[in-house]
């Protein structure tokens, strides 16, 4: 099992990226750095996927509503409503069971609604921002949530493949950069939504519960991690 996000993970991670390349005149704690602002560390590319996150999900969802599973998207409720949040997003730091929907093939080939098995991840308190990390399956986010507005947080982090044990840095690889917004939900249920992957969909959708809470309905698996 993949170990809680660790500051030493924070610096190689974020600090990295190319909006923090530039010296600093005063000297300030790295992550104090970072918690400041998370428009520092974002790169263009992930600022324009969270500026047009609503329009994202909206199409996702049309695109998987047309292929023919409106009835499933309508048993998600509020986990697949653009405009569930609710406000206090911040989660407390522990252990989670988190569940990947994904909406709109960016492939003809592949399904437009596809609902993966729960697997484990993890959040953990890292001094102003929470670390974030799923620790299954053959894609994993692993990254930051940042302060953001009174209803969500923004992430940042990277995707973690296959058998790899470490996390590439922030801004090294677009396409394993991730950019999304995490947001409470219900009691005791929170989403990260993640518009415009780079892999396979047009929007990402996870549900984080936490693991002593209910168990998540699985629903249909459409195509195998």
């Amino acid at each position: 099992m993949m170990k809680p996000v660790s500051a030493a993970l924070i610096a190689a991670l974020l600090l990295s990226g190319p909006a923090l390349a530039k010296p600093k005149k005063k000297k300030v704690d790295a992550v104090e750095a970072v918690v400041a602002d998370w428009r520092k560390t974002v790169t263009e590319s992930d600022l324009d996927r969270l500026r047009d996150w609503r329009t994202s999900f909206t199409k996702a969802l049309d695109k998987a509503k047309l292929a023919g599973n409106a009835e499933s998207i309508a048993r998600e409720g509020r986990l697949l409503d653009p405009d569930a949040a609710l406000e206090a997003a911040a989660p407390p730091a522990g252990q989670y069971r988190c569940r990947v929907i994904k909406l709109g093939a960016q492939n003809p080939r592949m399904a437009d609604y596809v609902v993966f098995p729960t697997y484990n991840c993890s959040i953990s308190d890292e001094g102003g921002v929470m670390g974030f990390a799923k620790s299954q399956g053959m894609q994993r986010p692993i990254g930051l949530f940042f302060p953001g507005d009174s209803r969500r947080m923004i992430f940042l982090g990277t995707m973690m493949l296959g058998d790899e044990t470490r996390a590439m840095e922030y801004g090294r690889d677009s396409t394993r950069d991730m950019a999304g917004a995490f947001e409470r939900i219900g009691e005791k249920k929170w989403r990260l939504i993640l518009p415009k992957p780079r892999f396979e969909s047009m929007m990402d959708v996870i549900e984080i519960v936490p693991s002593d809470g209910p168990q998540s309905r699985v629903g249909s698996l459409a195509l195998a991690l």
